[in-house]
C-alpha cells in the first residue's frame, strides 16, 4: 500500500545540456579558439583592445547563433540527404540448407 505522499526525488539536471553559468559547455572550445585567433590578429595587425574585443565578440556571437541550442536547423543544410529508392530483389538465403525451407511448394 503506497501512499500518494511517497515519491522518489529526481535530479532535474539529468537530461539537460551541460552549462558553465549561462553559457553552454559545448561552446567553450570554439570560443577559446576564436579568442586565440583574436589575440593572434591583435599581435599581427597591432590592433588595440577595442578592435580585438569587437572581433572576438562578433566571432562568439556568430558561432553561438550558428551552432546554439537549435544549431541543427542551420548546420543540417550542409549534410547530404541519402537518396532512397525502392529496390526489388528476390530473397536468396545466405546458407544453402535454409533454401529448402523458404522455397514455394
Amino acid at each position: 500500500m503506497s501512499d500518494k505522499r511517497d515519491f522518489r526525488t529526481v535530479n532535474q539536471v539529468l537530461g539537460t545540456q551541460p552549462r558553465l553559468g549561462p553559457f553552454p559547455a559545448d561552446q567553450v572550445v570554439p570560443w577559446s579558439l576564436i579568442g586565440l585567433l583574436g589575440y593572434i590578429l591583435k599581435q599581427i595587425l597591432s590592433w588595440n583592445l577595442l578592435w580585438t574585443g569587437l572581433f572576438v565578440a562578433w566571432g562568439w556571437a556568430t558561432w553561438w547563433t550558428l551552432t546554439g541550442s537549435k544549431g541543427w536547423k542551420f548546420l543540417s543544410k550542409f549534410i547530404g540527404v541519402p537518396r532512397i529508392v525502392p529496390g526489388y530483389k528476390r530473397f536468396d538465403p545466405l546458407l544453402s540448407n535454409q533454401s529448402s525451407r523458404y522455397r514455394r511448394k
